[in-house]
């Protein structure tokens, strides 16, 4: 997993449903953009929680390839005090510990991007095997079909904080790219009562304390990167159509755009649909096991 944790709620709402799926072998949590050391303080908090304390998490990469940095801080570790987590982590090795560890399990490794692409172009750029040896790369990323009548966003977060390696991932040979985007994640909602009464599990618990700061500034919990987790262990949450992605990288005001067109030849495989009931029975019933 890699992620953004500390910024949106909903990477910290993603990280307590993988601790809790009984299919999920979590190997590994590399962080990225602004702070990623306090971010994977973060992580480490939700890991000690879930009795997990032996999953490797490594800091990566806090700026983007060439862009301005849009995210620089995280904001969620203001609450960090109020858990036991690890304070020292491996620094500069985070994207040699992505590319060893696909390396010793070519072919069985998904690898889920949940924050900007700056750590996957990287270590695709520094060993351009690595695409070929994942058994599937999953992100939360995009805007695809624009059909929604309330979408007003042309750009998704993730693409546009670093479009350069956006580009570069989407653009990565022999690999399965399946994307969840805003088309779908947007009707994925639940308000802050909603979150009160329904993150009642042992392993919620902080994420009331991250989400107490995420309320002050929004009032609901869009579930953009569970929604793309869950797709991983269950195929019925998503429908998904395949097509061909270009990612626009030339225009400063359109930068990090995902244009896709559905094509049968495709290899960009995005969710189209959601069923919504489906998702929230799915993701409780494993987050209160």
């Amino acid at each position: 997993m890699d992620t953004d944790i500390g910024s949106d709620i909903d990477d910290a709402v993603c990280l307590a449903y993988l601790l809790k799926q009984p299919k999920c072998d979590l190997l590994g949590i590399t962080t990225v953009t602004g702070e990623p050391e306090k971010r994977a303080m973060i992580a480490s908090a939700m890991c000690k929680v879930a009795g997990k304390e032996n999953i490797p998490i490594y800091p990566g990469i806090s700026k983007p390839l060439l862009t301005e940095q849009k995210q620089t801080i995280a904001p969620h570790a203001r609450a960090l005090h109020n858990w036991p987590h690890e304070t020292s982590f491996p620094n500069g090795e985070a994207i040699e510990f992505l590319r060893r560890t696909i390396r010793q399990h070519p072919n069985e490794i998904t690898l889920l991007a949940i924050g900007p692409m700056t750590n996957i172009a990287l270590l695709f750029s520094v060993d351009p095997e690595i695409p070929s040896l994942l058994k599937q790369l999953v992100l939360m990323c995009g805007v695809f079909t624009y059909k929604l009548p309330h979408q007003m966003m042309l750009t998704e977060w993730n693409a546009l904080c670093d479009p350069y390696a956006t580009s570069i991932v989407y653009n990565a040979p022999e690999v399965k790219i399946r994307s969840i985007g805003l088309d779908v994640t947007t009707q994925v909602v639940m308000n802050q009562k909603e979150v009160t009464e329904k993150f009642s599990a042992n392993i919620m618990k902080p994420l009331l304390d991250f989400a107490g700061i995420w309320f002050k500034e929004a009032g609901q919990i869009m579930f953009h990167d569970p929604l793309a987790a869950t797709t991983i262990f269950d195929e019925n949450i998503c429908c998904f159509e395949t097509g061909d992605m270009r990612v626009e990288t030339e225009s400063s005001v359109l930068a990090g755009l995902t244009q896709w067109s559905a094509s049968e030849t495709g290899r960009n495989e995005v969710a189209v649909s959601v069923d919504v009931k489906a998702f929230f029975d799915h993701y409780f019933s494993i987050v209160n096991l």
